[in-house]
């Protein structure tokens, strides 16, 4: 059986859903493929996510992700928009939600851990009702 394929989308696919998508395969690697993508490219991901994540998590964002177009994506299951505040870009699936996060761009250190801290929570959400086949 294929696993479930979610992607987190925002406008420019360089800080939230690029927080998400490295969030996502540490913690729900076993239930869903993750992927991340936007409507615009950034040449980099937002270098606070970067650091932030690398030193709570472990993890190198800039080693194994970089700002992809939906175009880029496979076919997904599951749409999860980051909360574009503008109209947010659109991806066929079979299910779509949208998780309102303030973009934490050129924010505090503590306005970004609080939007990391609610992303782990709603990817751990999203995992159980995926593995509880209620989505």
């Amino acid at each position: 059986m294929n696993k479930t394929k979610v992607a987190f989308i925002c406008v420019h696919n360089s800080c939230r859903s690029q927080m998400a998508e490295a969030l996502a395969k540490k913690f729900a690697s076993d239930v869903f493929d993750s992927f991340s993508a936007g409507t615009e490219t950034k040449p980099q991901i937002n270098q606070d996510a970067v650091r932030l994540i690398k030193a709570h998590y472990g993890i190198d964002m800039e080693a194994t992700q970089h700002s992809k177009l939906l175009t880029d994506l496979p076919p997904i299951d599951i749409v999860i928009k980051m909360g574009c505040n503008v109209v947010c870009p659109y991806l066929p699936s079979r299910h779509t939600e949208d998780w309102g996060l303030d973009d934490p761009t050129g924010k505090s250190d503590a306005e970004f851990l609080a939007i990391i801290a609610q992303i782990e929570e709603k990817v751990e959400n999203l995992a159980n009702l995926i593995r509880n086949n209620e989505l």
